[in-house]
């Protein structure tokens, strides 16, 4: 029997082209195992941080929820310090699916955050170029429905009136209330148009 060297096969180098083993083979390292724990105490964190509302319509379970509640009464520094490890420490025994959710709740709300931002900037927008022009206004009924024009009308000459007075800015804020009521539950990027200067 003929032994088989490296050499004898058909490549000369075939260990150095062996193929490279799974990454899940390989057991994770030191420092990998640490930046995934404190990756899971941050996303505690986070979920500490929601409002309440929020909070409640993130999926979690009953330990995490507990724990999270519990980090949240605690006022001392140190305490909630241990409480936060501890948060992430349950957050290690979830499974990768029950992470995933969360952290998909979490992104779902930093968008619609983002969302409702624009849009209130958009209102800002039509209120300062209402404001401004009296062409403003043709275009601004053009592009969306208003139940009461002239009431519109009205608050827009009584908000340029305070303007000029210095008086506090009650209609200024009733325009942007009748803006808002106007745009109804349009997004920015759906039916909104941008308001030209």
């Amino acid at each position: 029997m003929r032994t088989m060297t490296r050499n004898t096969q058909h490549s000369r180098f075939l260990g150095a082209f062996a193929p490279e083993p799974e990454a899940d083979d390989e057991p994770k390292s030191k420092s990998q195992k640490k930046r995934e724990m404190t990756a899971l105490q941050d996303l505690g964190a986070e979920l500490e941080a929601l409002p309440k509302d929020r909070l409640a319509r993130v999926p979690m379970p009953d330990t995490l929820s507990s724990a999270i509640y519990e980090a949240r009464r605690t006022t001392s520094h140190e305490g909630k310090r241990r409480q936060l490890q501890y948060v992430g420490k349950v957050m290690r025994t979830l499974d990768d699916d029950e992470i995933e959710a969360i952290r998909q709740a979490l992104e779902g709300f930093k968008g619609t955050s983002k969302a409702e931002t624009a849009r209130l900037h958009l209102i800002e927008r039509w209120r300062t170029l209402l404001l401004a022009d009296d062409e403003a206004l043709t275009r601004f009924l053009a592009e969306h429905a208003v139940e009461d024009v002239q009431a519109l009308r009205n608050i827009i000459r009584n908000a340029r009136k305070e303007q000029q007075q210095n008086k506090p800015p009650r209609y200024f804020r009733e325009l942007f209330q009748a803006i808002k009521t106007a745009l109804g539950g349009e997004s920015p990027d759906a039916g909104a148009e941008e308001p030209q200067a």
